[in-house]
């Protein structure tokens, strides 16, 4: 493996020139290419972890499809892809290793990092987060009045909320009759007030999540949940007052920690000893894998995270050991760095036809949009070419009855992800017709018309007056990927999210860019704290800000009902 002094800037690349030209006069043409190779289907569908994966119907011909692979190879995406699995610090800007892969190495492998190998470490704290989940589960941790714990509150945001509320949703056949989460992220008064207005003290169990435990969203929306818990308890007389004996025992019995700040975990009234950790070298939106998912290992069980992080960990070695011309996230992708970089696409929707998948789309939207949306290269230079893309969606078959129509008539070239699974979690037969039939039906058909289109002769040979012809022509040639599996399953799940992370990292390679860093997001939180003391009255402050925000804060600080 060869360490890199400075990142390949793509443009310089041979491949890269290769493509510019090519782009410069690619003629998209699905329906020809389909006729003139009846083998295309085949040629381009891959298995990986499970995952049937078809990309015929993407804009690419071999000459392309070899051109991508020769710029992957030029750019050195495998050897950086190796330095990150064995332990590199390719997170250059905050000189860390980037091994989320790590979390679902299995037990007995071996991993070094700074001279110690990670994987024990790994198991052991999930095996403290499953011994926890099993407790919680038999009832033999119970809450202050000795009732078991059935609700899970998890807060957090980002990483710590998107990816625990994506899985939660996506399995939730797999959850504990009995039992149910709640997912508390944004900062808005709201949130809490829904969230907690019907639930029961003495059967819930809240689990903060916060690598710092610093973080002021998580942390307030905590001491927002905790004044709701010890005034309710109250209130029921549970307890004697908020604070005291009996209340700090209350909380030790119903608040967790996943944080590696045992000192601030303590100090926020949390027993040290129900604290779960993780390490630096995990970015929070990889994170769900790690203790980040206690509330789903207790809700879904340790069997079935499990067999969610055999999934994960089937996706991984895939990446790392099938060869280019098969290696799904590596094809997909180039696939995306095509369409940015050489055809001018700008956005990518992600159609997943399971109403499970619900947030699926909001969950890529940080893994991919924190990850790549960077305007300078891992060494600081600026980067002289699109980064990135704008990942948005929504389940089949509401989007079809949406924004289907600008995807299928707009001037906007938007490549799309289709996903679908073969079995149904509830088969149901409405006047002798099988409802996933009629779900699928319009998942392989709206494929096959974003592809192949309808012609101005189709449409007037449908009877259709001259006047509104071209209104009714469907173009084609929009590309789309059908990713298809068996069922959805915890299995299914960790690779169809781990062939989004690799994906998302093979673009960054391309790119030479760090996609393991966001200070844009930590931008937003040193701005939000110089602002507060403004709001809060201090007029020093005030003063000192640009005429807009001052004009924006005192409309706020004039019409605010104290």
């Amino acid at each position: 493996m060869t360490e890199q002094t400075a990142p390949i800037d793509p443009e310089t690349l041979p491949a890269w020139m290769a493509l510019d030209i090519m782009a410069a006069s690619f003629v998209p043409n699905i329906p020809g290419w389909f006729e003139q190779d009846p083998g295309r289907a085949e040629r381009y569908t891959f298995n990986a972890a499970g995952l049937h994966v078809d990309l015929s119907k993407n804009l690419i011909t071999e000459e392309v499809f070899d051109a991508l692979l020769q710029l992957a190879e030029q750019a050195e995406v495998e050897d950086y892809r190796d330095r990150m699995l064995a332990g590199e610090k390719i997170n250059v800007t905050e000189n860390r290793a980037v091994l989320h892969t790590a979390l679902r190495l299995p037990e007995g492998e071996e991993l070094v990092v700074d001279g110690v190998d990670v994987v024990p470490d790994v198991h052991e704290q999930l095996e403290k987060v499953f011994r926890f989940a099993d407790a919680v589960r038999d009832g033999s941790w119970t809450g202050v009045t000795g009732k078991p714990l059935t609700t899970i509150v998890n807060v957090g945001i980002g990483g710590s909320d998107l990816g625990p509320v994506m899985v939660y949703e996506a399995l939730r056949p797999y959850v504990k009759e009995g039992m149910e989460a709640h997912f508390i992220s944004n900062v808005d008064p709201t949130d809490v007030a829904e969230t907690v207005q019907d639930l029961d003290p003495e059967t819930t169990l809240v689990v903060v999540t916060s690598k710092t435990f610093t973080t002021l969203e998580t942390i307030t929306n905590a001491k927002a949940v905790r004044a709701w818990f010890l005034d309710t308890l109250v209130e029921q007389g549970v307890l004697p007052s908020t604070d005291g004996p009996e209340a700090k025992e209350a909380i030790s019995k119903h608040f967790i920690a996943v944080s590696t700040a045992l000192d601030k975990v303590e100090d926020f009234g949390i027993d040290p000893n129900n604290a779960f950790g993780f390490w630096d070298w995990v970015g929070g939106r990889y994170s769900v894998s790690s203790a980040v998912g206690t509330s789903l290992a207790i809700v879904l069980g340790p069997k079935n995270f499990r067999e969610f992080l055999e999934g994960l960990h089937e996706m991984d070695r895939h990446f790392a050991t099938a060869k280019p011309r098969e290696n799904v996230p590596l094809i997909m992708g180039l696939l995306n760095v095509w369409y940015t970089n050489f055809l001018g696409a700008t956005s990518h929707a992600v159609l997943p036809y399971s109403q499970y998948l619900h947030r699926f789309p909001a969950y890529l939207q940080q893994m991919t949009m924190e990850s790549n949306g960077k305007a300078v290269r891992w060494d600081g230079s600026p980067v002289s070419y699109d980064t990135g893309e704008i990942f948005w969606g929504e389940p089949g078959t509401n989007g079809q009855h949406a924004f289907y129509q600008l995807i299928h008539q707009g001037t906007r070239l938007i490549p799309a992800d289709f996903i679908a699974f073969v079995n149904p979690r509830h088969p149901v037969v409405v006047d002798g017709k099988d409802m996933h039939e009629l779900l699928l039906s319009n998942f392989f058909a709206q494929t096959k018309a974003l592809a192949f289109g309808k012609s101005p002769a189709e449409v007037r040979a449908e009877g259709t007056p001259d006047n509104l012809v071209m209104a009714r022509v469907f173009t084609g040639n929009r590309p789309t990927t059908s990713i298809m599996a068996v069922d959805l399953d915890p299995r299914t799940l960790g690779a169809l999210i781990a062939l989004y992370e690799h994906l998302t990292f093979v673009e960054g390679a391309i790119w030479g860019i760090d996609s393991f860093d966001q200070w844009g997001v930590e931008l937003g939180k040193v701005l939000a704290n110089q602002v507060l003391p403004a709001m809060e009255g201090d007029k020093e402050v005030l003063d000192g800000m640009d005429p807009s925000t001052k004009e924006l804060i005192t409309y706020y600080r004039d019409n605010r009902d104290h």
